[in-house]
């Protein structure tokens, strides 16, 4: 073979080698535009555009009169586009941005002018599409702020130019009545581990709504922009709740609360106050001293804090004793001087009896453990079963099954349980060796109000979307007979009596009936038992008595100024009973039945003034007086005040005003012309100027009251 071919076949081979080379290329090429292509495409898209969630509007919590406890505010980020103006518009961009940059200043206050106008400037000489202006700006300010120059779209000349400003927003949820039953409301923490709370968590699913989504775009630097000014699907706000709680009542609670942990100087307590016959709840206060001393809504203890709930557990055990016909409300039980001996421990009652032999009506108005551990000792004691099932039987051991969570589990104890011991049946008889928290306890309580019918406590009564009803609820019965009719009765008239004869005699109001139970509990401090000497102090009741509407129940826990629940907890049930009967007109029966009852059947007190106005009182009190000159001579001065005169006014004439009350006085003494000055109070007793004097008008006289 000569050199020539052998040169010609290596460049032949170099050259097909060569193209079949490039043919691998092109056909590699073609294989990732149109076979593999989509999956690049999407894996390129994935790296440069991504979809942010729109959070939606969270539902508004209403209370029972309509005020909002709970709503979603939306917040948004500003975010400046340099380049919406193109850059063949510069001249635009320049005769807008200084006015743009003394509005910002002037907005938010945190730069200069000059500043902002450096920003916005250097934006767009580095092309930046979205630049921070400002977070967490209003809707309102946001409105406001729109009509900005360059951040509304706007036409110059015949050319129209595109808004400047980009708006994330995000929803913050705020409470417009602050710390008003904030622990109850609750919160939905979604950060870490799922943390759910009150209403707000319970009932997340309606609340929440349904997210949006908005495409978003990487640009240079690594920054995240919409792809579009609109989000590509729109959020679907969540669903309102309507709660049971009232703002009025809620806010007394929590005030009367406040008052008596500060007072008694207690470490916390809490307050529930429930509609006896559909167990709503109308208001929950749970209050926790913390470090530094500030009384804050931190735990639920109504509805979380499970113990020994004391002497207020006395009526289950009196009601169990009646509706096993055990005993009668007169049955007597010998209480001695007020101890017990029983295996390794002595039963003692907190003040030293008065007699020795008590009713079992007068057993419970003196809170007596003594008498109470005596009769259940007495009549169960061979059979310590049936007392703990009939406790079981009344709901006791049950959970309530609340639309909130965090109920603690109730616990009451049975001969099979490990703890059993040879005091639990006498220490149970009076409160001890239990767990209920003060929700649990109250809704007995409200059963015995609601003539044995056990309701469980409401918070939401309904769920509504854009208005409309979604769900309702109803009230749920636990138990439709806790006990018989008669039984009921019996312990409604012990109830009552501690109000009139026994331990909460102090808190009665002559405005209205009340019934309850005080109750005073020593704290099991974990390890060191109850060694520790701390007390959990309670009042458990209703009202009105007759025909109960409310019931309530107020714990207080470590109290170091006083323990007895009378004195320590009973002040807020009587507090806070006295402000809903003030406001609740329903409690109050008509005005016209209740006439004759203000003003009894004496004449009442009668002070000089208009015969039309003393008319006026004395028909809306129900004393009709036709014969006026008898009226006067028939009453006693002396008990009553000064006997009706008709008082004559006349320009210029000083009126005798002596035995006036202040108002009616200086009404007279205006209208005669002449200036007042007063001095003390009460009615007048003394007039500077001599009655009947005739004297110019604005001649000064000076009026004493006593």
């Amino acid at each position: 073979m000569n050199i020539r071919k052998s040169i010609l076949i290596r460049v032949y081979l170099a050259f097909g080698l060569m193209v079949f080379g490039a043919l691998l290329v092109f056909g590699k090429l073609l294989h990732l535009q149109y076979v593999d292509g989509g999956e690049w495409r999407a894996m390129v898209d994935s790296l440069t555009i991504r979809e942010r969630i729109v959070e939606a509007a969270r539902g508004n919590i209403y209370s029972n009169d309509g005020s909002l406890l709970a709503t979603s505010v939306p917040e948004y980020e500003l975010r400046f586009d340099a380049m919406s103006i193109p850059a063949e518009a510069t001249d635009v961009f320049n005769s807008k941005v200084d006015s743009l940059a003394f509005r910002l200043a002037s907005h938010f206050g945190d730069k200069s002018a000059r500043q902002y106008l450096a920003l916005l400037k250097n934006a767009r000489a580095k092309r930046a599409r979205y630049v921070l202006l400002k977070r967490n700006v209003s809707h309102q300010e946001l409105k406001e702020i729109k009509e900005f120059p360059l951040l509304h779209t706007f036409r110059e000349g015949k050319q129209r130019y595109s808004t400047s400003l980009v708006t994330v927003r995000e929803n913050k949820r705020i409470l417009p009545f602050t710390n008003l039953a904030a622990r109850t409301i609750g919160y939905k923490n979604m950060k870490g581990d799922t943390v759910l709370v009150g209403l707000e968590g319970a009932y997340g699913s309606y609340m929440d709504g349904k997210s949006g989504s908005q495409l978003m775009q990487r640009i240079a630097g690594g920054v995240w922009v919409p792809v579009n000014r609109e989000v590509e699907v729109a959020p679907v706000d969540g669903s309102d709740i309507i709660s049971t709680l009232d703002v009025n009542m809620q806010d007394m609670a929590q005030r009367a609360l406040l008052k008596q942990l500060i007072v008694s100087d207690a470490n916390d307590g809490c307050v529930v106050l429930m509609e006896v016959k559909t167990g709503e709840v109308r208001a929950i206060a749970n209050f926790t001293r913390d470090s530094e001393g500030v009384f804050r809504e931190k735990y639920n203890y109504a509805i979380a804090n499970g113990a020994d709930p004391g002497s207020t557990f006395k009526l289950a055990s009196y009601l169990a004793l009646l509706d096993d016909g055990l005993v009668d409300t007169s049955t007597t039980v010998d209480i001695g001087n007020g101890t017990y001996k029983v295996p390794a421990h002595t039963i003692r009652d907190s003040h030293a009896p008065k007699k020795s032999v008590l009713t079992v009506k007068e057993a419970f108005e003196e809170s007596s453990n003594v008498g109470v551990a005596k009769l259940v000792n007495a009549h169960y004691g061979a059979n310590p079963a049936k007392y703990t099932s009939k406790l079981h039987d009344f709901g006791l051991g049950q959970p309530l099954g609340l639309q909130i969570p965090g109920e603690a589990k109730p616990w009451v104890k049975n001969p099979d349980s490990r703890t059993w011991s040879k005091l639990s049946l006498v220490q149970m008889a009076y409160g001890y060796e239990l767990r209920l928290t003060p929700l649990q306890m109250l809704t007995f309580y409200n059963a015995v109000a609601n003539d044995g019918k056990m309701v469980a406590p409401l918070f939401v009564k309904e769920i509504r979307h854009l208005g409309n009803t979604v769900e309702q609820f109803e009230a749920r019965v636990v138990n439709k007979q806790i006990a018989s009719k008669q039984a009921i009765k019996k312990a409604q008239e012990m109830l009552e009596g501690v109000m009139i004869e026994g331990t909460g005699k102090s808190l009665r109001s002559p405005l209205y009936t009340s019934a309850g139970k005080t109750g005073t509990a020593q704290m099991n401090d974990g390890a060191r038992g109850y060694g520790a000497r701390r007390y959990q102090s309670s009042f458990a009741g209703y009202f009105p008595a007759e025909n109960p509407k409310y019931s309530m129940i107020v714990v207080i826990r470590n109290p170091r100024k006083g323990y007895y629940g009378g004195a320590i907890a009973g002040p807020v049930f009587k507090e806070l009973a006295d402000m809903v009967y003030a406001n609740d007109l329903s409690l109050h029966g008509s005005f016209a039945t209740r006439k004759v009852n203000m003003a009894g059947t004496r004449t009442p007190l009668t002070l000089k003034g208009s015969k039309e106005a003393s008319n006026a009182v004395y028909e809306a009190l129900g004393v009709h007086a036709s014969n006026w000159n008898a009226l006067a001579q028939s009453t006693d001065s002396s008990a009553k005040g000064v006997p009706f005169v008709e008082v004559a006014v006349k320009d210029g004439v000083v009126p005798d005003v002596v035995g006036m009350g202040l108002s009616d006085a200086i009404f007279a003494m205006e209208n005669a012309g002449f200036k007042t000055r007063v001095t003390g109070r009460g009615k007048v007793t003394l007039q500077s100027l001599t009655a009947g004097t005739k004297l110019k008008r604005g001649t000064p006289i000076v009026l004493a009251l006593n």
